[in-house]
C-alpha cells in the first residue's frame, strides 16, 4: 500500500464507524419492535387458551352432571315443538 492508498482509507474508515454503528442500533431497535409484538401475540394467545380451558371446564361440568338430560336438550334443538314443551316444565 503506498501513502495515497492510506490517506484515502482513514476518512472512509472514519466514515464508516458511525455508518456501522448507526445501522447496528437500528438493527437492535427492530428485535426489540419484534420481540415486542412476540410478547403481545403470546399474550393474546394466552388469553384465548385460558377462556377455552374455561369452556371446556363448564362443557364437563354440563355433560358430568346426573341432572342434566343432554339428550333431551340435543331433542330440543331439533325439535322446536319438544322445546317449547321442555321450558314449561
Amino acid at each position: 500500500m503506498d501513502n495515497g492508498t492510506i490517506a484515502l482509507m482513514i476518512p472512509v474508515l472514519a466514515l464508516l464507524i458511525p455508518i456501522i454503528a448507526i445501522w447496528t442500533q437500528h438493527q437492535r431497535k427492530l428485535e426489540e419492535i419484534r420481540a415486542g409484538a412476540l410478547t403481545e401475540s403470546n399474550a393474546q394467545a394466552a388469553a384465548r387458551a385460558q377462556a377455552l380451558e374455561e369452556r371446556v371446564r363448564i362443557l364437563e361440568a354440563i355433560v358430568t352432571d346426573k341432572s342434566y338430560d343432554v339428550a333431551a336438550q340435543i331433542e330440543a334443538l331439533r325439535d322446536p315443538a319438544l322445546e317449547n314443551r321442555s321450558t314449561k316444565q
